[in-house]
């Protein structure tokens, strides 16, 4: 079964993190990713840019629900 902390490491192997923080349940999970390769892109290419990271480990994820922040945008939100 993938733990949240799978999904929060193959993202990380993809993709310049900031900050990120995943929860599930094996199958569902929500991820706060904050990253620099965000700049610039709308939600669309910055959610294109996580799928991309992840690849085909989303075979196994049934679920996945993110909120994607440049570092600009994650320190606003403090």
């Amino acid at each position: 079964m993938v733990t949240p902390e799978n999904v929060k490491t193959y993202i990380q192997q993809g993709l310049d993190c900031a900050h990120i923080s995943v929860e599930g349940d094996g199958r569902h999970f929500e991820a706060v990713i904050v990253s620099p390769a965000f700049e610039g892109k709308g939600m669309l290419q910055q959610h294109q840019l996580v799928y991309r990271a992840l690849g085909d480990k989303m075979d196994v994820i049934h679920a996945l629900s993110m909120k994607t922040f440049t570092p600009e945008q994650w320190a606003k939100q403090a």
